[in-house]
């Protein structure tokens, strides 16, 4: 059966996924892009579009971003993830924050109370909004992935769901060395969470660390 990933899912010291007060200009909150300066310079996110100042990087940082694409045939991701909006849609131009060609190039299931209908974008990436929990979001996910793998992109209560309901394969969780106090934080509710996984850590120069949760095998 495909696996369920989680990739370059950053958290700060205090465990926070994202900081509080999200809206248009500013995804991840009071933040701002703090939890993502380790990525933001790697070849791979400079091949994907987003852009920087300095020439991108080859090392280490990059050998982890480079892993987040190949073998996926499909996401799952959070309301928030995809916009700013709560409640009801009162505007369905909004087409997500990456513009008319997104860079997920697969479907993508985005878990809201707020169905709507399917939005097709440039490069192959739909948008299928549904109102279902992990295990329901999960099926549709893999019917739309063939057996290619899913990827669960967040935000931190989306993965944290995940991780709840046991359903999460591998995961990649970026540790960022500042402190948000604030925000939707992901290990909530996780007691006891490294007995399933074996997990490895890499030490970055950009001052991330990487650690790589891989499930556990019944012995």
């Amino acid at each position: 059966m495909s696996l369920v990933r989680v990739h370059n899912f950053s958290v700060s010291l205090d465990g926070f996924g994202s900081g509080e007060g999200q809206q248009l200009d500013a995804p991840f909150g009071h933040a701002g892009s703090r939890l993502m300066e380790w990525a933001i310079g790697t070849r791979t996110f400079r091949e994907m579009g987003i852009p920087g100042d300095s020439e991108a990087s080859f090392g280490v940082d990059d050998a982890f971003a480079s892993r987040t694409g190949p073998g996926i045939g499909a996401e799952i991701m959070g309301r928030n993830k995809f916009g700013p909006q709560r409640g009801p849609w009162e505007d369905e131009e909004w087409k997500g924050w990456w513009g008319d060609n997104p860079v997920f190039h697969t479907p993508v299931v985005v878990l809201t109370h707020h169905p709507r209908p399917v939005l097709e974008m440039e490069g192959g990436t739909t948008f299928h909004f549904v109102d279902a929990d992990p295990v329901a979001a999960l099926n549709q996910a893999r019917a739309l992935a063939g057996d290619l793998d899913i990827r669960i992109g967040g935000g931190a209560s989306t993965v944290r769901q995940f991780l709840a309901a046991d359903l999460i394969d591998h995961m990649h969780i970026v540790l960022v060395p500042i402190v948000l106090g604030r925000g939707e934080r992901l290990w909530d509710g996780l007691e006891g969470l490294e007995q399933r996984f074996d997990i490895e850590t890499t030490p970055s120069p950009s001052g991330v660390v990487h650690l790589v949760f891989t499930r556990r095998r019944a012995r």
